[in-house]
């Protein structure tokens, strides 16, 4: 599956998007996927006991889903990380 990244994900993947081969149909499996493809990007997405972080967006075909969501084969799905500052 492609999966857009934004902000410092692009340093894990080191491009805009990443080809990620996901074994299920939903965010969480996409998630789950993108992290075990690219590990640098593990603590920008989920805390330590896995779970998306809360400032975490993830679009799928547009619109903010939450990790229960089903994504369908050909979706676009965007991963936007947890962005520290203020």
């Amino acid at each position: 599956m492609e999966v857009t990244v934004y902000g410092p994900l692009r340093a894990a993947t080191g491009a805009k998007t990443a080809d990620v081969p996901v074994d299920g149909d939903t965010v969480g499996a996409v998630i789950t996927a993108f992290v075990d493809a690219y590990p640098r990007a593990e603590s920008q997405l989920v805390d330590a006991d896995g779970a998306l972080r809360p400032s975490v967006r993830v679009m799928v075909d547009g619109a903010s889903a939450d990790r229960d969501e089903q994504v369908t084969p050909g979706a676009s799905v965007e991963l936007f990380p947890a962005m520290r500052g203020g």
